[in-house]
């Protein structure tokens, strides 16, 4: 047992249908699961470029949390919790869970990035433990100055599915990506990586929040229509539940063309229902899928990404081969419940400061 009361500092809403809000919500459930008591703290944004109420506000949680508590803080909220985190630093046992390095993200000014780099690397030095979900991560945590002893990888779980039925027979293979309308998800690159491919018979769905980054989805609508592809792509929106089951199920192919991420739990789900999964060497995605079970490109490369649609589009026998690898592949995923186990140990295994 982890001894005492757990505290969980989530960066704002924990239902937000992000996969990083997915394994924060997972892992609540399996630790409670388990007879841990766990306490959930929804801190104030916007993140992670926060305002000086929001930070005044994780002051204030930190600062009612008894002495001695182990706490858990999501990678997102480290910029909102950082002062809090140096005042207590010695007073609470802390750990991380850094789904990807912030200051990685898509599209920030270079002051911005050096700013989130700050702050990952002089909060992260006061954490007993830091939890990550890839080898992928683990380096780019190991770049903020964490040693290495101190980083421990537990991939997110996955849970049992049924195999994708596909699209139906004639409408041509239905290619999904699940993913936020954001830039680092690559979305551009994929429509340009498509438009390549207009002799080919294929349908695209794109599911995913359009409201994270204002403009993004009118750019990839604009990119749609200058290609000519309106009537071959389609924008569902954010999804959940049967909604987004249906999605999966009559899809034939998953792809995602992101710049970077942490580890890819969409694609796993993919494999899950073996779906061939066609993404880039990204971060930790190459560590999901594996080149059998679909294709890896290099990010940012419209043409090598048409190459590998190209390959499996045209050729049924490839395609095949691919999908029966996905299901392997898919089959050695861990479960939640191994995933959460070895975040229990972890957190279980902090001790009393001694500094």
């Amino acid at each position: 047992m982890i001894g005492q009361p757990l505290h969980i500092l989530c960066p704002g809403d924990i239902g937000q249908l992000t996969g990083g809000y997915g394994y924060l919500r997972r892992l609540v459930a399996g630790l409670r699961a388990m007879g841990e008591t766990v306490t959930v703290h929804e801190l104030p944004g916007p993140h992670p470029f926060v305002d000086d109420p929001s930070r005044a506000a994780a002051d204030a949680v930190l600062g009612a949390i008894p002495d001695g508590a182990p706490v858990l803080i999501d990678g997102l909220a480290l910029p909102v919790a950082a002062h809090a985190v140096w005042v207590d630093r010695y007073r609470l046992r802390c750990a991380a869970l850094v789904h990807h390095p912030l200051h990685l993200e898509n599209g920030l000014a270079p002051e911005q990035a050096d700013t989130l780099l700050r702050i990952e690397r002089d909060t992260l030095a006061h954490m007993r433990a830091v939890i990550v979900p890839s080898q992928a991560t683990k380096a780019g945590v190991m770049d903020l100055s964490v040693p290495a002893g101190r980083i421990v990888i537990a991939p997110p779980g996955t849970d049992p599915a049924a195999p994708a039925t596909g699209s139906p027979h004639g409408a041509g293979p239905t290619i999904l990506c699940v993913a936020t309308l954001t830039p680092r998800k690559g979305h551009l690159v994929l429509v340009e990586a498509l438009g390549r491919l207009r002799h080919r018979p294929w349908q695209l769905v794109l599911v995913g929040s359009d409201s994270r980054h204002p403009g993004q989805a009118a750019a990839i609508a604009d990119a749609v229509a200058t290609a000519g592809l309106a009537g071959r792509v389609r924008m569902t929106g954010e999804l959940s539940g049967p909604a987004l089951e249906a999605e999966w199920q009559a899809a034939d192919l998953f792809a995602l063309a992101s710049f970077h991420e942490g580890y890819g739990m969409v694609a796993a789900e993919a494999l899950k229902r073996g779906l061939p999964a066609i993404v880039t060497d990204a971060g930790g995605l190459a560590e999901v899928v594996p080149p059998p079970a679909g294709a890896i490109a290099p990010p940012g490369d419209p043409a090598a990404l048409a190459m590998a649609f190209d390959r499996l589009l045209s050729d049924p026998a490839a395609l095949a081969a691919a999908r029966n690898a996905a299901r392997k592949a898919g089959a050695l995923l861990p479960s939640w419940q191994q995933s959460v186990a070895l975040i229990h140990d972890t957190l279980s295994g902090m001790l009393v400061s001694s500094r």
